[in-house]
């Protein structure tokens, strides 16, 4: 027998967390107790409503068919109305909104509606791995521009006005920004919904951070005219504590939405209609829980990891936002692995090394917020000792 992959598979590499997991699993299993603060997956279980609107609908004998594509109009409501509450936009609740198994399947969806093999794409450096993988994956052509942190991890428009930019097609942003928590504005939005009409450049803009330790949550689709260039992403995994629920959404004009559902219907059969009213009923959490759950739980959980950075030697902006603490690593070190892994092998603590997000993040790394402060004060005591 000779058979042989993809040739896809030659341009893309096992996700780093795939494999670095197994890694720590075996260590685990070995009995040596990881501390693991590398993957932003909340640890606490969502609201009380949205397990119980899941429970009872699931015990319903009619509720396990499958589901419109389109979703039910109902949580196609609700999304509308949580975007018109928390950011002021008003949507189309019947041609502006497509919910998502997950935010990240919408990356894909999104790549496969618009880009050709050959197409260009622009992708921030640092940023998202999967923006490079997924177009990868799809035959376009990487285009890394620069996030550097003395413009506060924006993109510099000046250089990218310099660019050849002729063939580019998309561009990715993600503002709360992962993996450094700078902030978004919407100044930077407006300069952004310029950029994409005056090059006719789709932007994308993924923002599943806006709510996490941030008291002005922003949406790109604010500024007059976004919705003519941009398509947004938002995601429930982060700021209703659902990661493997995987419930997202997209947000765009009609006729992108169009192009996305026709890609989305050969791909997936709809969600789940439990896991639609529980999403409903995650909407609809009232103020006070999102303050507890999304600002002062990881404002409190914030201390630790900033002493965790102070011990090991790393500076860090205190204005970041989100359910990370991205921090610069002291010049000794050859790069951010040697560092990550000096603390797991030794004091059994995983932190994610920034050159995972690209060139530019070779000298960071980053610890996520979610994880119980006990265990936090665990892991800051080990990498003290260490």
């Amino acid at each position: 027998m000779n058979i042989i992959p993809a040739d896809r598979l030659n341009t893309v590499e096992e996700y780093y967390f795939s494999k670095k997991l197994k890694e720590v699993a075996e260590m685990n299993a070995a009995g040596q107790n990881v501390i693991s603060l590398g993957i932003g997956s909340p640890d606490l279980p969502p609201s009380e409503d949205t397990v119980n609107a899941l429970s009872q609908s699931a015990a319903q004998p009619n509720t396990h068919g499958y589901q419109p594509h389109v979703g039910i109009p109902e949580l196609r409501k609700a999304f509308g109305d949580w975007y018109k509450r928390w950011y002021g936009v008003t949507l189309d609740t019947a041609k502006e909104i497509q919910p998502l198994i997950g935010s990240k399947q919408g990356i894909l969806h999104i790549s496969l509606a618009f880009l050709n093999p050959g197409d260009g794409v622009l992708v921030p450096d640092p940023g998202y791995p999967t923006y490079t993988s997924v177009s990868k994956m799809v035959g376009a052509k990487i285009h890394s521009y620069d996030l550097d942190e003395n413009n506060n991890w924006q993109p510099d428009f000046d250089a990218l006005e310099k660019m050849n930019l002729s063939n580019i097609k998309l561009m990715w942003v993600n503002y709360p920004n992962m993996p450094t928590g700078a902030n978004g504005s919407l100044e930077l939005f407006e300069k952004l919904v310029t950029f994409g009409k005056k090059h006719n450049i789709v932007i994308v803009h993924d923002n599943p951070y806006s709510l996490i330790l941030n008291e002005n949550p922003l949406s790109i689709m604010q500024i007059e005219g976004a919705k003519d260039i941009c398509i947004e992403l938002n995601s429930m995994s982060k700021s209703h504590n659902m990661p493997g629920w995987r419930l997202g959404i997209v947000v765009s004009n009609a006729q992108f939405i169009q192009w996305i559902l026709k890609v989305l219907s050969n791909i997936e059969s709809g969600i789940l209609k439990p896991m639609q009213l529980a999403a409903i009923a995650a909407l609809n959490n009232s103020s006070e829980w999102h303050r507890k759950s999304n600002i002062e739980l990881y404002a409190s959980r914030r201390q630790y990891a900033e002493a965790i950075m102070d011990a090991l030697g790393c500076t860090y902006d205190k204005n970041q936002v989100g359910m990370f603490l991205w921090g610069k690593i002291p010049a000794h070190y050859k790069g951010s692995e040697e560092l990550a892994d000096k603390v797991l092998y030794n004091a059994k603590v995983f932190l994610t090394p920034g050159f995972i997000f690209g060139d530019k993040g070779e000298r960071y790394i980053r610890i996520s917020l979610c994880c119980n402060e006990n265990m936090l004060k665990e892991a800051l005591e080990r990498i003290k000792k260490l």
